[in-house]
């Protein structure tokens, strides 16, 4: 007779590694979704997110990783024109 509590866990653990599994396979305009939430959350404006292939040099900064790690989100802020006084 098979220990119910081993069997259990067994189980259970089997469906968190799956979960995960799925879980890293996250598309990139959910990740982006999130992203501009939060941006937007401390009132950052003026910026682009883009996706880009995950070997692609840059000097901006990456602010997140999608589709299993194959590419990354890197975030730009754009310079806007200041306003002069008449």
């Amino acid at each position: 007779m098979r220990n119910p509590i081993f069997t259990k866990s067994l189980v259970s653990g089997l469906l968190l590694c799956s979960a995960s599994s799925w879980a890293a396979v996250t598309p990139c305009e959910a990740i982006m979704d999130k992203i501009n939430a939060k941006l937007e959350g401390k009132g950052v404006s003026d910026y682009s997110l883009k996706v880009v292939p995950k070997d692609t040099e840059t000097k901006l900064r990456v602010v997140g990783v999608c589709e299993g790690g194959s590419k990354k989100i890197i975030y730009q802020k754009q310079k806007t024109k200041k306003k002069t006084e008449e």
